[in-house]
């Protein structure tokens, strides 16, 4: 997999049957290593290691109702009160990050409610904060370390 623009991290990997596996240390199992998958991983470790967040806070790839649709988000960060503090959206490296994929994360949020939004496709790594009072947002140079 290609280098991204997050620190190096130790990951384990398996093969089986021509396929390729990542250990992803939230779900505790072996998931197959897909492009997007590389950049989740690589968040994974980048909050954990890096920003602080608690491994037992950090939620992936869940399954949200909205509008009478199913839809998956990549991972949700929670705060210690159980509130939804960082949402974010991997994409694979080739993917270029659009406004489609704001858009995608601004509807995700329309529900969840969260503090941060996060966007990357592991070359390039979007954050900002949102103000739901002022219903504006406003981006940030770097993401949030975790905070109690």
């Amino acid at each position: 997999m290609q280098p991204l623009g997050f620190p190096q991290y130790n990951f384990r990997f398996k093969s089986r049957e021509n396929t390729r596996y990542i250990f992803d240390v939230i779900r505790k199992k072996f998931v197959v290593l897909q492009p997007e998958e590389w950049v989740r991983q690589h968040v994974i470790q980048y909050l954990l290691h890096d920003k602080g967040y608690p491994m037992s806070l950090i939620n992936v790839e869940k399954t949200i109702r909205m509008h009478g649709i199913n839809k998956r988000y990549d991972l949700v960060v929670f705060s210690p009160q159980g509130e939804i503090v960082l949402l974010v959206e991997c994409k694979a490296p080739k993917i270029p990050i659009t406004q489609a994929t704001f858009d995608q994360i601004a509807r995700y949020n329309m529900a969840l409610k969260a503090r941060f939004l996060l966007v990357t496709n592991g070359l390039e790594i979007y954050c900002c904060q949102m103000d739901p009072i002022e219903e504006k947002y406003a981006f940030l140079t770097q993401v949030p370390d975790f905070s109690r």
